[in-house]
């Protein structure tokens, strides 16, 4: 993994309740960075992810200058944490191409 921070897990409850990881600054700037060779389109940025014992393989979102990552309900679950929680996240670019489309890339 290319990065690794801690975040404080925080629910948006839209049409549906999704969970997510807002990333430091500094790891901002570091997708900022890789961003080009990474995004396929929206802004949405490609990334493999481990917290804990659990590795997945998402897409960043970009939101008021900063970029969020979400964290399903299995990840949740399995690793013990939820809502208030601060967790320790790496996390890696996907290049393009790097990941398939249905997000059965390389494990994590």
């Amino acid at each position: 993994m290319d990065t690794i921070f801690s975040a404080e897990l925080f629910e948006w409850r839209g049409p549906a309740p999704f969970y997510w990881l807002s990333l430091p600054a500094d790891v901002c700037d570091y997708v900022r960075a890789e961003a080009s060779a990474a995004t396929y389109g929206w802004g949405a940025i490609p990334v493999s992810v481990r917290i804990g014992g659990t590795g997945w393989e998402t897409s960043l979102l970009p939101r008021n200058g900063v970029y969020l990552l979400p964290v399903k309900k299995d990840v949740r679950t399995q690793e013990r944490f939820g809502d208030g929680d601060t967790v320790t996240v790496a996390m890696s670019v996907a290049p393009r191409g790097g990941r398939a489309a249905n997000g059965t890339g390389p494990t994590v």
